[in-house]
């Protein structure tokens, strides 16, 4: 039981970090345990284990969430690595397998979302004509549409980028792109005692899906790493944890990860800007905040 093993604590234990830990569940997903997460992680797990011990619970969840340039997958693994050394079973699953899409087609479909809303909002603005839009045609071609520094050169792009943000901010991270009822269903089920859970994989090729049968008899706690694993959709979280990020930060880590081909453009810099505005709408909301900086924060000071 979780709530005696908490007690049992008395010093908790920081072993040594090798390469023989748990890590999220993402197929192909690399991680770079660096001083930095290691650091971090050794300052948040004592805290941790006081904010389980509050819960009462015999089974705990706990979510990690964050910009992935903070280093939320890294952490989120050393978290689970402590509290096994810790006597304490723990699991680290990936939210990012639980989006409705595949991510060619997820990525197509946010740029679809934003294209044709902001195609939209130009007309309603009634700065569109022939000319604007043969010159749009070409900003398409070389995906420079959302580039903010060329409204200078284009103004009808400002009433352009305008609409077609708000669209995607409408789609980012919501549950027509997050599939939020499944992981609550798993976080339940685990919650009751479930012994043996199927848990989803997905890879980044249509054929690349499927589910695993997962043990966790032995696991006290559940360990969600996500992006959204704040979002308000999400339903069983215990102890959500908040780490912070810039999109600078977190475009420079998907690039070191590769998890995507184009994490420079001026898209993917909107993505990031909407999602980190999801994270403070957030903020307030979790239980443990960590800087850039490695300090912890109120919501009140983030």
């Amino acid at each position: 039981m979780l709530k005696e093993k908490l007690e049992q604590i008395k010093e908790p234990v920081l072993p040594e970090v090798t390469g023989d830990i748990p890590h999220g569940d993402m197929p192909g997903d690399k991680i770079r345990i660096e001083e930095t997460h290691i650091q971090k992680a050794s300052t948040i797990f004592p805290v941790l284990l006081e904010k389980l011990k509050e819960t009462g619970k015999d089974k705990a969840v706990v979510s990690v969430f964050g910009g992935s340039g903070v280093g939320k997958s890294e952490i989120a693994s050393l978290l689970a690595y402590y509290l096994r050394a810790n006597g304490i079973g723990a699991y680290v699953l990936s939210g990012d397998n639980y989006p409705r899409r595949i991510p060619m087609y997820n990525d197509a479909e946010r740029l679809s979302v934003f294209r044709s809303n902001a195609l939209r909002g130009l007309v309603d603005s009634g700065e569109y004509s022939e000319e604007v839009r043969k010159t749009l045609f070409d900003l398409w071609e070389k995906e420079k549409d959302p580039d903010p520094k060329l409204k200078e050169e284009y103004p009808w792009l400002a009433p352009y980028q305008e609409a077609g943000r708000k669209a995607l901010k409408g789609y980012l991270g919501t549950d027509l792109e997050q599939n939020y009822e499944e992981v609550s269903e798993i976080l339940k089920a685990f919650k009751e005692g479930q012994e043996k859970i199927y848990l989803k994989r997905m890879g980044r090729k249509e054929e690349e899906r499927w589910y695993d049968l997962v043990d966790f008899s032995n696991i006290d706690v559940l360990i969600v790493e996500w992006t959204h694993g704040g979002n308000a959709k999400l339903q069983g979280i215990d102890v959500p944890v908040l780490l912070n990020s810039t999109p600078e930060e977190t475009r420079e880590h998907r690039r070191l990860r590769a998890r995507d081909g184009k994490t420079d453009s001026d898209f993917t810099t909107m993505v990031l800007e909407i999602e980190q505005e999801e994270l403070m709408e957030r903020a307030k909301y979790a239980k443990i905040i960590l800087s850039k900086s490695g300090d912890f924060l109120s919501p009140e000071d983030f």
